[in-house]
């Protein structure tokens, strides 16, 4: 019985080290998850703003604060995005304070930029853009918070009838990656898979991600039809069909 309980403590320490091998691999992948997706959609807010409310002023001032970030001049655009945030139209000011809190990131005040968005979730009534700052906060504790944090903020959103559903179950298998459940990770993953909607970037990085945990000796070996999902995921990012993600928060 001792004996038993000896292979099960060195069977425990070698998966917990290859979990955290693994997991400095795939880290990089976590804040740039789902950046595309957002951008996407703070992209298409910015323009349905624009066309309505025709505040060219403060779009030009939105561009003038992103390109002084862009060139790492951070006060500058922090300055710009202040007097954005104060004195634009429509719906510009919130737009500059998502940038404000991207900012944060940026400069490595990772707890600030949570905050900030958790400040911008707080405060929306625009149930897309609440979302969009919850998911952007998400982004940043999959890796310097806990899995329970990045649940309580995105939980809701990843429940089926969510449009952005799939990014929040990226976000939530990461976590769980991370807090050491590579089956509950398999789970949240495989849902992308199942999901029909899913586009074939986010397919392709979680298919990715559970070829990785398998070869890691993590998870279990999956069928042959999933497991030629996930090497063709592989051999996409490899061929460089799919851009590897940023590992950095916006």
């Amino acid at each position: 019985m001792a004996e038993d309980n000896i292979f099960r403590e060195v069977d425990e320490e070698l998966r917990s080290d290859r979990m955290r091998a693994l997991w400095r691999r795939i880290a990089p992948f976590v804040i740039g998850a789902a950046v595309a997706i957002v951008a996407v959609v703070a992209v298409n807010e910015g323009w349905a703003w624009y066309t309505n409310s025709q505040s060219a002023r403060s779009s030009e001032e939105l561009y003038t604060a992103l390109a002084s970030a862009n060139k790492d001049d951070l006060a500058a655009a922090q300055a710009e995005l202040d007097t954005l945030a104060a004195n634009g139209s429509g719906g510009y000011p919130v737009l500059a304070e998502f940038a404000k809190a991207s900012l944060l990131a940026k400069s490595g005040d990772t707890a600030g930029a949570v905050a900030a968005y958790d400040a911008l979730a707080n405060d929306q009534s625009n149930v897309r853009l609440r979302e969009l700052a919850l998911l952007q906060a998400a982004t940043i504790l999959v890796d310097t918070g806990t899995l329970a944090d990045v649940e309580a903020r995105i939980g809701t959103i990843a429940m089926d009838d969510n449009p952005m559903r799939r990014v929040a179950r990226e976000l939530i298998g990461l976590a769980q990656f991370k807090a050491g459940d590579a089956t509950a990770a398999k789970a949240s993953f495989e849902a992308v898979l199942n999901d029909p909607l899913a586009q074939d970037g986010i397919r392709n990085r979680v298919a990715y991600y559970i070829a990785q945990m398998t070869s890691a000796g993590l998870i279990a070996e999956d069928t042959t039809s999933d497991a030629e999902v996930a090497a063709d995921a592989i051999e996409t990012i490899v061929d460089g069909d799919e851009a590897t993600p940023a590992p950095a928060a916006q």
